[in-house]
């Protein structure tokens, strides 16, 4: 008999289940809304029907199924498949894990939906030959994955690996979480975008502006990129800026860490280019020798497929 696994990519907007072989290679997948506003019952109840669609398009039974894995937003207590609060949900201790185990008789893990990405790089993507590696996620936020000998750090409350929450700029903008200066406030898409969007205002002049014909709410980060692209300074300016940023950023990690591999991910690193070589020069300022000339940042290799890759990697075990 083989071993299938589930794997589901829990989203404030959209779930992404997807069914896997052995090997952890996805032979289908189902997007479905989430429509967390319909409260927890419908969503859990969606959830179990894509399962079961799966299913029965690939003539698999759940007698077959290993196991269920979950990235899910968090925080977490993982040990009991309990997801402690998911705003972008309205959920507030939903005991996920015992629910889905009683309903479908699957046993089921639960992971932080980051670090499910981290494991999702580490077996499928740009980490697999490393044991030590660290994930970094820049999009709309900053979030990531801690793996030190093969295994994931957790903490004594699951929290750990929060790095969006380490704090590079002291006095800095205002977080989400409450906190000021946070890696996140200052280095993520959002933050960099909302920045352009306030330089851009005083230089009419800038090519940034004039792409977006004065509409700053338009500009985001593929048209920070396309301006720098273009030789505009204001851009230019500002992914210098962010480069500095992930540096420090980074280099804080490479200090603690010192790991084999920095992997980077999310929708900011399409444009790594542009910044790459100002990031690489304050991270060799800033991280101990050593652990510099011993690290190699990559790119993520698995860009969309990291939500059902994560997932699948969790239900393997990690």
């Amino acid at each position: 008999m083989k071993d299938y696994f589930i794997g589901v990519d829990l989203g404030g907007t959209k779930i992404l289940t997807a069914l896997s072989n052995e090997q952890g290679d996805i032979l289908n997948q189902v997007y479905i809304p989430t429509e967390a506003e319909k409260g927890q019952d419908y969503v859990i109840d969606n959830i179990i029907k894509s399962i079961d669609s799966l299913l029965e398009e690939e003539n698999i039974g759940r007698e077959d199924i290993k196991r269920i894995g979950i990235g899910s937003p968090g925080p977490l207590n993982i040990r009991e498949g309990l997801i402690y609060e998911a705003p972008n949900l309205n959920w507030k201790n939903v005991p996920i894990g015992r629910i889905l185990e009683e309903r479908t008789g699957i046993k089921v893990n639960l992971e932080n939906d980051a670090n499910a990405a981290a494991l999702g790089e580490k077996y499928f993507g740009a980490g697999k030959d490393v044991d030590n590696m660290i994930y970094i996620t820049v999009s709309t936020g900053i979030g990531g994955g801690i793996i030190i000998d093969n295994k994931l750090l957790h903490g004594v409350k699951d929290t750990a690996g929060e790095i969006g929450h380490m704090v590079i700029m002291v006095d800095g903008p205002l977080c989400g979480c409450g906190n000021r200066g946070c890696f996140e406030a200052v280095a993520s898409g959002t933050a960099i975008s909302k920045k352009a969007r306030e330089l851009a205002a005083s230089k009419p002049d800038s090519l940034l502006y004039k792409l977006v014909e004065g509409e700053l709410a338009k500009i985001d980060g593929k048209i920070l990129a396309e301006a720098a692209e273009k030789g505009d300074e204001l851009a230019l300016k500002i992914w210098d800026e962010e480069a500095y940023h992930l540096g420090i950023g980074i280099a804080n990690l490479l200090n603690i860490f010192n790991p084999e591999a920095i992997i980077l991910g999310g929708g900011v690193m399409k444009s790594l280019d542009l910044f790459k070589d100002k990031m690489m020069e304050t991270l060799k300022e800033y991280a101990f020798a050593s652990a510099y000339n011993s690290v190699e940042i990559r790119k993520a290799a698995l860009g969309s497929e990291v939500g059902a890759k994560g997932a699948i990697a969790v239900a393997m075990g990690g």
